[in-house]
């Protein structure tokens, strides 16, 4: 396949996971066109048992967006990370933190605030389409939650902060990691957050995983 319709700014996603949780990569491949193949170069800076999504929509009007997955392993000792909750993360001298709950069955909204040095950042810059784009992803079978961003779509030069707000749909109770892509003086960093989501009074359809996410 060759052909495809642009979404979040790319023709194709390409996301990363140890099975734990941990080493999570967002990246866009390079594709060529006369093979229909994609590649980027890789290395893997640690063993273990990794997920790979392909996050895309075909070309042609009635085309659905589709993630497909497959199983990549590392050989080599390693530790399994045990994911623990929390709603604060630094990374990279921004301290990234996560109001709102997730609840089972139905939309939370969730918002996420960025802040330097104690201060507020008010400098997001638009990354994907967004002023911030989050994966989540349900622990264990590392299932795609259905995730967008709240607001219309930024101009390219536009800028805001220091909040961004998601809406997100858990589908079942349980634990979920969240991976929040925010860029700010042209550099992309990634804070990462762990979530329960709790039981809601509406049943969920446990086998019913959203298909694409974020």
């Amino acid at each position: 396949m060759t052909e495809y319709t642009n979404s979040h700014e790319r023709d194709l996603h390409l996301i990363v996971v140890r099975a734990d949780g941990s080493q999570f990569r967002h990246v866009h491949p390079v594709l060529e066109s006369s093979t229909g193949t994609w590649s980027i170069p890789w290395e893997w800076a640690d063993a273990g048992s990794y997920r790979v999504f392909t996050d895309f929509t075909p070309a042609g009007a009635d085309a659905s967006a589709l993630t497909l997955t497959s199983t990549v392993h590392v050989s080599g000792p390693f530790t399994a990370m045990t994911p623990q909750p929390t709603r604060t993360h630094l990374v990279d001298g921004f301290t990234v933190s996560v109001a709102g709950e997730l609840m089972a069955g139905s939309s939370s909204e969730l918002t996420i605030s960025v802040a330097r040095d104690g201060e507020p950042v008010r400098q997001l810059e638009p990354y994907l389409g967004a002023f911030g784009h989050l994966v989540a992803l349900r622990e264990g079978d590392l299932a795609f939650l259905h995730v967008h961003a709240d607001g219309d779509d930024p101009a390219v030069d536009e800028t805001a902060g220091p909040t961004i707000v998601f809406a997100a749909d858990a589908p079942t109770a349980g634990r979920y990691l969240l991976y929040l892509d925010f860029k700010v003086d042209g550099a992309v960093h990634t804070a990462e957050f762990v979530l329960d989501a709790a039981s809601s009074a509406v049943p969920a359809d446990a086998g019913n995983a959203p298909r694409s996410g974020h």
